[in-house]
């Protein structure tokens, strides 16, 4: 009697060992394998959030088939203790594996909303995105400028919201004073910025920031990265410059910089430039006048005069001989490099040529030419802009 008992018993076991196996690789089968979602989601992840609390909600979401199975696969791989907050894309067909370790992995979120704080030559302005999650691309929700007024209540709604991501970016060609200007209408930061950086310091790049940073840690890492940056290129730079020091090339880099919008022509311009200090020509070019007048303290808004072209500053090129004593925006890398390897030419001159580029000229006939052309330019349009005709 005993003995059956004793093998019914043992049978009992095996069976129940089978069954806690079949139901062990199922769970592991359910946890790895592609989930349900049919389309991405956008998973918040609140601050202070439990597990429980997210499995159930991508559950209610069909991210996931199970959220006992998700817990367990969670504390089975000792991760149930990790959840971090934040947003977070789950795409189509994730497996409970993949989602756990995008909410467990930390870092950045991976969706919701993010701020470009943009910082330009002419003005600034904030934009507000939101990824969709379907498209994996982000969609403008705001646009606006902080200095025209009160922000949108779109904007003002989420400012708040502690997943929203933040970025300054800054446009090449911009003034230090410029830079610092703005930074003070952002409203993300904090501290004061006393002192306006020196011309030409701040690098034209794209920023991630915190919410609550100070400006004065936004600034010397924009100054940071153009300090490298100069140095980089400075030690591959061409031989025979007819400068001596790396601020020299940064000055002549600013005004490439103000010259052409075209990246093809940075170095062609250089090279007119570095032709003209080598034959001992005056610079003569515009930018440089302009920014005698403005300081960079904003925009000029208008043409220059020819008492202005007359009038002597350290900046004006026409009237100084070699460079000015400062740089006269803060230039990018594009324009650095144009300025330490420019092409080789002949060229002395160059002018507008209608197209958004210039035409280069190696005598002083061939650019009157090119002068000419370019006034006919001119007087077309303006005639264009008297009657409302349109160009071809």
């Amino acid at each position: 009697m005993w003995k059956s008992v004793a093998s019914n018993a043992l049978t009992l076991f095996i069976v129940i060992l089978a069954v806690v196996a079949t139901l062990v690789a199922w769970g592991r089968n359910e946890f790895a394998k592609p989930g349900p979602l049919a389309d991405p989601i956008c998973l918040q992840v609140e601050r202070g959030a439990s597990l429980s609390a997210v499995s159930r909600s991508l559950e209610e979401r069909g991210a996931i088939s199970d959220a006992r199975i998700f817990r367990i696969g969670a504390d089975y791989s000792d991760r149930s203790g990790d959840l971090k907050f934040g947003a977070y894309l789950i795409p189509a067909g994730a497996s409970m594996a993949e989602v756990l370790q995008a909410i467990t992995a930390g870092g950045q979120s991976t969706c919701g909303r993010d701020v470009n704080f943009r910082i330009g030559v002419a003005s600034s302005d904030v934009i507000l995105r939101e990824l969709d999650p379907v498209t994996n691309s982000y969609v403008e929700v705001a646009q606006f400028d902080p200095a025209a007024g009160a922000a949108p209540q779109v904007y003002l709604d989420v400012a708040e919201d502690p997943d929203l991501r933040f970025r300054i970016t800054l446009a090449e060609g911009v003034t230090s004073w410029q830079v610092v200007d703005a930074l003070k209408r952002a409203d993300f930061l904090t501290g004061a910025v006393e002192v306006v950086s020196p011309e030409g310091s701040l690098s034209p790049d794209s920023y991630e920031v915190e919410r609550g940073s100070e400006r004065g840690a936004v600034i010397a890492a924009m100054t940071e990265r153009q300090t490298a940056t100069l140095a980089e290129l400075w030690a591959a730079r061409e031989e025979g410059l007819p400068y001596d020091t790396p601020e020299e090339a940064l000055i002549m880099a600013s005004i490439v910089e103000k010259e052409t919008g075209v990246p093809e022509e940075r170095k062609r311009v250089a090279s007119v430039f570095i032709n003209r200090l080598r034959d001992g020509m005056r610079l003569q070019t515009d930018p440089t006048v302009i920014y005698g007048i403005t300081k960079g303290e904003g925009v000029l808004g208008r043409g220059l005069r020819q008492s202005e072209l007359r009038r002597e500053t350290p900046w004006n090129t026409y009237v100084i001989d070699g460079l000015p004593p400062t740089p006269i925006a803060n230039p990018g890398r594009l324009s650095i490099e144009a300025a330490l390897n420019p092409d080789t030419t002949d060229y002395l001159f160059f002018v507008a040529d209608g197209t958004g580029g210039h035409a280069f000229a190696t005598t002083l006939a061939e650019h009157n030419e090119n002068v000419a052309k370019w006034r006919e330019i001119e007087a077309q349009r303006g005639e264009e802009a008297a009657t409302g005709v349109q160009g071809e």
